[in-house]
């Protein structure tokens, strides 16, 4: 089949590698996209962490905490500037709350009604774009993180047995910038044992053809790809990922040893990430 020059910016674009590199993989891979992407990382020529596509639309990322529960929004529009409009940030704000109020898990016809009569105000389009929610039992504690003008919001659920636990200041602090941490480096997974099967089976295969001719034994060229896959694994599980506060700690690290300092057995449970415009 032929390779069109959309094709080979649409994988450029995906991947971060060169245009001949990822014509030829294209060429080689007789035009499917996921075997042209699995060539260019086993040639060390597309980055190694997925990359998001870059975003189509505007808009601004929402956070409300209630008392058992707690929500995220991305609400879009068609340009910058009405993200930061007051009549938008506040129709974001009524949207998080009908949503906590009637545990909505989908949009309904009141959201949408009250989309529409902020799309008559503000003369821009608007659409509910997704939203989440995560309960708070007795034993939960719940923070959120939103950076800059709503670009990025983060929600971040931890448990413990004693919920006196997050009386603690340090470890509400801790917590916080765990949210901090998420915004920044947006892991993709919570921890090595949340990593699908398949996928740490595709990434061996990549490292294995990655070393394959450094005529090394067996044995040694086992050990490597098993270096780099840890490494990997340490880049985006963010349990594993180097703290942002603390660079020579993992997150999981940081966390142990607080509990230790403090007498407590805090865990965290999940997150959530949105960033606007993100490929969903």
């Amino acid at each position: 089949m032929g390779i069109t020059a959309t094709d080979v910016k649409t994988l450029r674009d995906k991947t971060g590698a060169g245009m001949l590199d990822c014509k030829k993989a294209l060429e080689q891979a007789g035009g499917d996209f996921s075997k042209a992407e699995k060539l260019l990382k086993e040639q060390g020529l597309a980055a190694a962490s997925k990359r998001s596509e870059r975003a189509t639309n505007e808009g601004r990322i929402f956070s409300k905490l209630a008392d058992k529960k707690a929500a995220l929004l991305e609400l879009s529009c068609e340009t910058d500037f009405v993200a930061r409009n007051q009549d938008f940030i506040a129709l974001g704000d009524t949207i998080l709350s009908k949503i906590i109020e009637k545990n909505l898990t989908q949009s309904n016809e009141e959201l949408e009604n009250l989309v529409k009569e902020a799309i008559g105000r503000i003369k821009e389009n608007l659409t509910i774009r997704r939203f989440s929610t995560l309960e708070r039992s007795e034993k939960d504690y719940l923070c959120d993180y939103i950076h800059g003008e709503g670009k990025i919001g983060v929600l971040v659920k931890a448990s413990s047995e004693n919920p006196k636990d997050f009386e603690n200041q340090k470890i509400r602090e801790f917590l916080f910038d765990c949210a901090l941490h998420i915004a920044a480096y947006n892991p993709g997974f919570m921890t090595k044992k949340s990593v699908p099967a398949e996928y740490l089976k595709e990434q061996e295969e990549i490292f294995a053809k990655q070393v394959e001719n450094l005529g090394k034994p067996a044995n040694v060229l086992a050990g490597i790809v098993q270096g780099k896959l840890n490494k990997h694994l340490s880049e985006i599980c963010f349990l594993q990922q180097p703290f942002v506060k603390d660079d020579k700690r993992s997150v999981e690290k940081v966390l142990e040893d607080l509990n230790k300092e403090n007498s407590t057995k805090v865990s965290i449970n999940t997150y959530l990430y949105y960033r606007v415009g993100e490929s969903l």
